[in-house]
């Protein structure tokens, strides 16, 4: 884990943030399974959507890079809008043979998506960014990524095309939700199960601890 450089004014950011600790987290993504988590973890937190374009052209940075970047971009671009707040951003990538499988942008790619993960191991990356917002600039905290190793089944041409005809697939990096009907195409995982979910909350955790050094956080409401 990385916890990055605040600069020249550190003690002025850091009293920024020893402030902004003290309010709820804003999630910089529209992800209702991200929004889920958080919520299952009992923490309290505002979500606020970025602008950010996950799947840009990036051919020159590794698939972890391109999580890590989107991440970043994600955070640091909705905490400049909010002051005083801790942002969270992440990005989930799935990656099939050193290629990166975004979300399929019609039924004929999530098939084929379907089909050439059938039987075969992936791996799905999620980069984490912490991020401060202070009159109207954003400085990165910390950044980190977990990487979860997923083994489909053999999947039939029948079943792929009833899991595609059910929607899941659409909004899903890789094509599919294993919180979802797409637990069934999944023979074994290894690693971190809420990774591939979008969001692997122990790592999450333990960032915010480096920043905060507090111990397990009192359950409250459900977040907005």
């Amino acid at each position: 884990m990385e916890r990055l450089q605040r600069g020249p004014d550190a003690e002025e950011w850091e009293a920024a943030l020893a402030a902004a600790l003290k309010r709820p987290l804003v999630l910089a993504s529209a992800s209702p399974r991200r929004r889920d988590l958080l919520q299952q973890a009992g923490l309290d937190f505002e979500v606020r959507v970025s602008n950010v374009e996950e799947d840009a052209e990036e051919s020159d940075l590794v698939p972890a890079a391109v999580a890590a970047r989107h991440a970043r971009r994600k955070a640091m671009t909705v905490a400049a809008g909010v002051p005083g707040r801790v942002v969270l951003g992440a990005d989930t990538v799935v990656v099939l043979g050193g290629s990166v499988l975004g979300k399929p942008g019609d039924a004929d790619q999530a098939g084929g998506m379907l089909r050439a993960l059938s039987g075969r191991e992936h791996q799905v990356i999620t980069a984490v960014a912490l991020a401060l917002g202070r009159d109207g600039t954003a400085r990165a905290l910390a950044e980190d990524h977990a990487r979860t190793r997923v083994i489909f089944r053999e999947l039939s041409e029948v079943e792929i095309e009833h899991y595609v005809a059910s929607g899941e697939p659409m909004d899903k990096a890789g094509a599919y939700g294993i919180q979802g009907r797409g637990a069934l195409l999944v023979r074994e995982i290894h690693g971190c199960y809420f990774n591939v979910v979008g969001l692997p909350l122990s790592l999450m955790w333990e960032m915010l601890q480096s920043l905060s050094g507090e111990g397990f956080p009192e359950t409250r409401g459900p977040g907005v």
